[in-house]
């Protein structure tokens, strides 16, 4: 079979018979298309896929085939991209808190540019000297966000320059700064905030000499489909492009692109192996739940679009549970479903971010198998 659409009930059937379940299944050819996406919304911007909503070798590859950038944040995602053979200078390393081990493999790996937001944070790098160099994080909080990163990272604005001296002080290159305004932005005005503050900064710190300068990262955020609609991406970033137009042309702009890119990508594949009545509803088991792929459901306050491909029957109150003893995991309730029977098939949508990446094997269910399909044109699918 060539050319699979993994989205299409048959090719899902025919991946489950041939790898199991529970699966996630990823379209690399959709990676690819996110990826476009967002680069024609944000021309010039060098996009750092974040591995952390997936951190899946066929991804990688993908991303870096279409001459992308990759954001690191620990030192297993540094391993990940060094058994891949990725160039090095394609990476940052961008957690604001770091081991000194984590520094250390990551230099020695070839990464050169970290994320601090804190004194003790640039002063764990003086004796790596001109061997790192530092972008700020700057904190812009951000409420409406599904998730506020700025409330666990970054500094201040106003002690931004502070910190830059410190850096300059203890030998430090200082590339530039950067911010995150939060996962799943409901619009770009933060965004438009964060980099406007940040142009500020970036000419006050020049004019101290404070360090190369040259560099303004300006995170992700970028919203996606799950049960309700996001803005298109080009209208959504449309507002960042002109910000970003005011920028002195010396300055490289970089993203944090991760949920965007690998989040519409992938779908989840479970399994109902039971089913009982329950106060006038039917409950259906699933081999997969809130303990595994669906466990982005409590970590990340996603809300799947979920489908049984069972069809042509009347629609029923249901349940959709996980397959462990616990009774928190439940996928969803009250859904129209129809009636289900072992074996039958549960679909989940938008599934590629903070799913597979976040689940674990409690109760000994095991995690969901990863089938990368349509790698290269022409490529019928594998497990890796």
């Amino acid at each position: 079979m060539r050319n699979i659409d993994p989205f299409q009930p048959e090719h899902i059937r025919r991946l489950v018979l041939e790898f199991g379940s529970p699966l996630l299944i990823v379209d690399c050819a959709r990676v690819r298309s996110q990826y476009r996406k967002l680069r024609r919304a944000l021309p010039g911007v060098d996009l750092h896929y974040a591995l952390k909503p997936l951190p899946h070798a066929a991804v990688v590859r993908t991303v870096v085939e279409q001459g992308g950038w990759l954001d690191l944040a620990t030192t297993g995602e540094v391993q990940l991209v060094q058994s891949l053979g990725v160039d090095a200078r394609r990476c940052i390393h961008t957690h604001p808190i770091k081991r000194d081990r984590d520094i250390r493999n990551a230099l020695q790996a070839g990464v050169r540019t970290f994320v601090a937001d804190n004194p003790d944070e640039v002063r764990k790098f003086r004796q790596y000297g001109e061997r790192a160099r530092l972008l700020l994080r700057v904190s812009f909080r951000s409420p409406g966000a599904v998730c506020d990163l700025s409330r666990k990272f970054g500094c201040d604005p106003e002690d931004a320059v502070a910190l830059a001296r410190l850096a300059a002080a203890v030998g430090v290159d200082v590339q530039g700064f950067s911010f995150h305004v939060g996962s799943q932005a409901a619009d770009a005005l933060k965004h438009v905030e964060a980099i406007e503050a940040c142009t500020r900064l970036l000419s006050r710190a020049r004019r101290e000499r404070l360090g190369r300068l040259d560099t303004l990262d300006i995170g992700g955020g970028f919203p996606i489909d799950y049960l309700q609609r996001a803005a298109d991406i080009r209208q959504f970033c449309a507002p960042i492009r002109a910000a970003l137009a005011k920028l002195p042309k010396r300055v490289r702009v970089i993203a944090e692109p991760g949920r965007f890119i690998a989040g519409p990508a992938a779908i989840g594949v479970a399994t109902v192996m039971g089913r009982a009545q329950r106060e006038g509803h039917w409950w259906y088991y699933l081999d997969d739940g809130l303990y595994g792929s669906y466990s982005g459901q409590i970590y990340d306050h996603a809300h799947y679009p979920v489908e049984s491909l069972r069809r042509g029957e009347p629609l029923l109150p249901s349940v959709l549970a996980g397959p462990t003893c616990d009774s928190i995991d439940v996928i969803a309730e009250n859904l129209m479903l129809p009636q289900l029977k072992q074996g039958d098939l549960i679909v989940g949508r938008s599934m590629g971010a903070y799913t597979w990446a976040s689940a674990s094997e409690f109760n000994f269910f095991p995690r969901a198998t990863v089938v990368a399909v349509n790698r290269t044109p022409g490529d019928t699918g594998s497990v890796e």
